[in-house]
């Protein structure tokens, strides 16, 4: 199950150049920036808060400012103008310039030049600054900006410093693209903004005037859009897609995703077909200690391309309960549902994955272990979706299926093992074209290991005895039926190695020469039903 802990995953488009993108794929910084999973990314240091000094309030005022360059004048406690090389650090604030000219009675910091200022991490670049270094207030003209938190970065005309956690940057792009240095480059996605209002104390981003650029198509301006300025999640719209088809026609999904809770999510999807109707996704994740779960349930009334009801469910929960408590080593709950309304679902809903195949089962089982022993109990029933043109044979349901599974090894030499399996199988008998029935088995085996260094031999035997009870005649009549089918089998091998130098590099050469000797007599099982 996707963690709930993540972003939102962004939805694939349909089939249909983008026309319209809302901002709020940066729910998911990243989802989409170009080139963000490759595996040969550089290395990127994770942000911790442990390595930042916290210096109290009433403190900062009086943290000392070291200024540097090639040539510094100035009168002493008024002004200090440094040129070449010029920089001033403060706490966390670093200010890299051509020339630099601080006011001490202002605490105020004009830089032209080559300026760059690191702020906590986050470095703006650009030609003209003015700054209040305490404060952090000031402007910053012609800006190039990357925030640490998320590595969101773009251009601004200018930036507006409130204080040190808010900024405006006025006439701005935003993107969380991973930056390539060659000549031409352009992000995947990026925002072009009127104004970009930044707050770090709430983590938040908001966007006005606002278009999204998504591979070179832009959306039409939408008034105003926030975005979470770190990876956690935000209630919001997620990107709608817009496709058309002949069988849908005109086709408009806008997803609403909601943040209940850190380990728990929905999202809503209506999608509008001009030739269909309107269909609701509802997909809700949970996640807690000892279980999680997903559940989507998809519904369309009055589907005009059937003329009826249509809806899809999809589900699965895993659960691990407290097996100390009743003796047992594990004991887990493993559950999965697939199910439709009608045969026709897989072809005329192809925007789900699990539910577009012809075999939906509900699968539920019970495992558990204890020491060298374990088990299963389980029930599977498939829906089998039936088309005129290309039928198939449904497979059998199991119900139920119980397992006990016994394994001890170098048990005084030897390795034992035993597995058990008692199966209901139910299907349309007309069908399969043979009767339901009860199967039972039993596989046992006994090996014992002889090893060296260099060689191994391991002779083994099996039993494999099964028992069937039918609802109705094999061929010959019979409504049960055994067999017992022994198996010996001798396997053994050597390994030899070398160490050897190849153009001038150390290999190590291995020669493992193997025999391996099975015997089965022969049983007649042809009358013999398959499940």
């Amino acid at each position: 199950m996707p963690d709930p802990n993540r972003a939102p995953r962004p939805r694939c488009l349909p089939p249909l150049p983008l026309a319209l993108l809302t901002l709020a794929l940066l729910h998911a910084h990243g989802a989409w920036a170009q080139a963000g999973g490759e595996p040969d990314a550089p290395l990127v240091l994770k942000r911790t808060p442990m390595l930042a000094e916290t210096i109290p309030p009433t403190e900062r005022g009086q943290r000392p400012s070291i200024v540097e360059g090639d040539r510094v004048s100035g009168r002493p406690d008024l002004e200090t103008i440094v040129e070449g090389n010029a920089s001033l650090r403060r706490g966390d604030t670093v200010i890299h310039a051509d020339r630099l000219e601080y006011y001490q009675p202002d605490d105020l910091a004009k830089a032209s030049g080559n300026v760059r200022v690191n702020q906590a991490g986050n470095v703006y670049e650009g030609p003209q600054l003015e700054l209040k270094v305490e404060t952090f207030e000031g402007f910053f003209n012609n800006v190039r900006y990357k925030l640490l938190a998320t590595g969101a970065h773009g251009e601004a005309e200018r930036v507006d410093f409130v204080d040190a956690d808010r900024a405006i940057a006025r006439r701005a792009t935003y993107t969380t693209c991973r930056r390539e240095d060659y000549p031409g480059w352009m992000p995947a996605w990026f925002l072009s903004a009127a104004n970009l209002r930044t707050d770090n104390e709430e983590n938040v981003g908001t966007a006005e005037n606002v278009k999204l650029t998504f591979m070179g198509v832009s959306t039409p301006a939408i008034p105003s859009v926030s975005f979470p300025l770190n990876n956690e999640r935000k209630s919001g719209f997620l990107p709608p897609t817009i496709g058309m088809d002949s069988v849908n026609g005109l086709e408009l999904a806008l997803p609403y995703y909601w943040n209940i809770a850190p380990n728990r999510d929905a999202t809503f999807t209506p999608t509008v077909m001009s030739k269909r109707g309107v269909n609701v996704a509802n997909e809700f994740r949970f996640l807690e200690k000892d279980y999680s779960g997903e559940v989507r349930l998809d519904y369309m009334p009055d589907d005009r391309l059937r003329n009826r009801d249509r809806w899809g469910l999809w589900g699965k929960y895993r659960q691990k309960f407290d097996a100390p408590a009743i003796g047992l080593d594990s004991l887990n709950l493993n559950l999965d549902a697939n199910r439709v309304s009608d045969d026709d679902y897989w072809r005329d809903f192809t925007r789900t994955p699990s539910l577009i195949t012809r075999l939906l089962p509900i699968d539920g089982s019970l495992s558990w272990s204890k020491g060298d022993w374990s088990g299963q109990a389980r029930a599977l029933s498939y829906q089998t979706l039936q088309y005129s043109a290309s039928p198939i044979v449904p497979p059998y349901d199991r119900l139920p299926q119980l397992t006990a599974n016994y394994a001890k090894y170098d048990w005084n030499g030897f390795d034992f093992s035993l597995n058990t399996d008692f199966t209901r199988f139910r299907a349309r008998t007309a069908e399969q074209g043979q009767p339901n029935g009860d199967r039972a088995y039993a596989l046992a085996s006994l090996s014992r290991p002889f090893m060296t260094p260099g060689a191994y031999v391991t002779p083994k035997v099996q039993l494999h005895a099964s028992s069937y009870q039918l609802d109705g005649p094999m061929s010959d009549g019979r409504t049960s039926a055994t067999r017992t089918v022994p198996t010996f089998s001798l396997d053994s091998g050597m390994t030899f190695e070398r160490d050897v130098n190849l153009f001038g590099k150390a290999f190590r050469q291995t020669l493992e020469p193997r025999a391996f000797y099975v015997y089965t007599p022969y049983r007649d099982q042809s009358r013999l039903p398959v499940y």
